[in-house]
């Protein structure tokens, strides 16, 4: 599987220590494999949904400890015995891959929230777990910052969303600072849009520093790891401002100086 084909897994990363990476890589094929069933491909609603519901079963046994016919499920089985990992955060997964493929649209901030803390948190929550640093104040800055690290793939992604229908800026942001739809898919990138973004990218900001000092207080590769996730976060969101907030025609990436800007940043904290 292709790495970057899944932001959020740092499956690849040199940081991961070797011990770990059979772990990550059965639960990243879980969590890839159930994204591509709720966006790839050409099934219908119905159809995915059904798909996604066999994964939740699939769970099912391994809580009750049957054997699975799937290898990947046998393989994330003894990764969940091995590190007596909750099967909570994989079913948040599920859920809101589902979600992915009945709603399009979020009323509110709070309603986009709870989506990230299934669809995002539940990966720091089991990249604790894997280290034995899943207590409640790691936790909750490690969800912080999973929310923030979706929510800036939302802001550097809203004209490929747009392909797929799909608006992760919440409506009432929209109608404060009065972007219609229209010119979303229009790509106007004006005096109202950018104040938007600006809003947006803000308080995405806000969010990721306030779980910024998990990276710090954690020991080790997992510490360092997180740093360069969150100073990688942080670059995303200013190449967005840097940009002007044009990100149909500017989609922010990390070049070579931005990465050396994230190890120093990672170096600073």
């Amino acid at each position: 599987m292709a790495v970057d084909h899944y932001e959020n897994f740092p499956v690849a990363s040199i940081l991961l220590p070797r011990r770990l990476v059979p772990a990550v890589e059965a639960i990243y094929a879980f969590a890839r494999s159930a994204d591509d069933l709720a966006d790839e491909g050409n099934a219908t609603p119905d159809e995915r949904l059904a798909a996604l519901e066999a994964y939740e079963r699939e769970l099912d046994q391994i809580d009750v400890g049957a054997t699975s016919s799937d290898p990947m499920f046998t393989r994330l089985a003894g990764v969940v015995a091995q590190y007596r990992l909750r099967l909570a955060p994989m079913r948040d997964l599920l859920s809101a891959f589902k979600q992915d493929v009945v709603t399009q649209r979020y009323a509110d901030y709070a309603s986009l929230l709870d989506y990230c803390r299934r669809s995002a948190d539940p990966v720091g929550r089991l990249m604790l777990a894997l280290y034995g640093a899943d207590d409640a104040d790691n936790v909750r800055e490690s969800d912080a910052i999973c929310s923030a690290l979706q929510l800036t793939n939302f802001l550097q992604d809203v004209a490929i969303d747009l392909e797929k229908g799909r608006i992760y800026i919440p409506l009432e942001d929209l109608a404060r600072f009065k972007v219609s739809e229209a010119a979303l898919r229009a790509g106007t990138v004006d005096a109202p849009f950018q104040a938007l973004m600006r809003f947006e990218v803000e308080r995405t900001r806000a969010l990721m520093l306030s779980g910024a000092p998990l990276a710090k207080r954690l020991p080790g590769r997992i510490g360092w790891e997180l740093r360069m996730i969150v100073q990688g976060g942080l670059r995303i969101l200013d190449r967005i401002e840097h940009a002007g907030y044009d990100v149909f025609r500017r989609r922010p990436v990390l070049s070579a100086p931005d990465w050396f800007m994230v190890g120093w940043g990672a170096l600073r904290m």
